[in-house]
């Protein structure tokens, strides 16, 4: 199923999909294949894998020391795409990587090469919107999506072209700053999100920040989505339930649904 795909169906369900991340290579190459895999096979809708990057600008320490580890283990784009190429779940996966990396490895063969290990999308924090013209056309060219990021600090101007740019799924920001388990989500969000309502019916999904369930019911209709990475890495790293963490999370984002508990809150 492709990205938007999975949004339109869920979106007749009244539920908001589950973009659960994991950073490529961390703490193994074989064990984060491993956890695309649980994650899929418990509520998570569309698989995000990080490229790791020696100065991920837009990432909190959690991911940073994930992508610390990865790169200390050698892992390369290359190497995670051969294993994504072997990874078999029926969930979009999409893969995000800093600029640097991706040049290195060479636009055209990169898109051929991410189709081919079954990569749906492409997230780049860093892409220059004045230079997306040609990843467009590349992704494209291979029915890949290239997800645009918006930021609290985007006039409208901006996330108009930032839409002109994007497909699959509009990625917002929910605060300026970097990724990272917070308390509270961030409060330019409501606005963003209104914004982005008026200017676009692309599916929209939330991320930076998102670590709970109590969270993920604060969005209900008000975005098509969430994006949890730092959460997941942390539980990786503290080798916590996983498969529980993913249920709880994907729980939250049918509408109408309740955590008791907030011991089952993901906090």
């Amino acid at each position: 199923m492709k990205i938007n795909e999975v949004f339109a169906s869920l979106r007749r369900h009244d539920e908001m999909a589950l973009v659960a991340y994991v950073t490529g290579g961390f703490p193994s190459l074989g064990d984060s294949m491993e956890h695309l895999a649980v994650m899929a096979d418990h509520g998570a809708d569309i698989l995000e894998v990080g490229v790791p990057f020696s100065d991920p600008i837009a990432d909190g320490p959690t991911i940073q020391h994930a992508s610390q580890m990865a790169l200390r283990r050698g892992t390369s784009l290359r190497d995670i795409l051969a294993a994504l190429r072997q990874l078999k779940v029926e969930k979009p996966i999409v893969l995000m990587s800093y600029l640097n990396p991706l040049l290195a490895y060479g636009r055209e063969r990169l898109f051929e090469d991410a189709k081919e290990a079954g990569v749906g999308g492409l997230i780049v924090p860093d892409l220059p919107l004045d230079e997306a013209d040609g990843w467009l056309s590349c992704a494209r060219s291979v029915d890949v999506s290239l997800i645009c990021l918006a930021a609290p600090t985007s006039t409208d101007q901006r996330i108009r072209a930032i839409v002109r740019h994007c497909s699959g799924f509009l990625y917002c920001v929910s605060l300026t700053g970097t990724t990272g388990v917070r308390s509270e989500l961030g409060p330019a969000l409501d606005n963003l999100l209104a914004r982005v309502r008026r200017l676009t019916d692309m599916p929209v999904a939330v991320g930076f920040g998102i670590s709970s369930a109590h969270h993920i019911r604060a969005l209900h209709h008000k975005a098509d989505g969430v994006v949890v990475g730092s959460r997941i890495v942390e539980a990786v790293r503290r080798e916590e339930d996983l498969p529980g963490l993913i249920k709880t999370l994907k729980e939250a984002t049918r509408s109408g649904t309740h955590v008791d508990s907030d011991a089952n809150d993901c906090n």
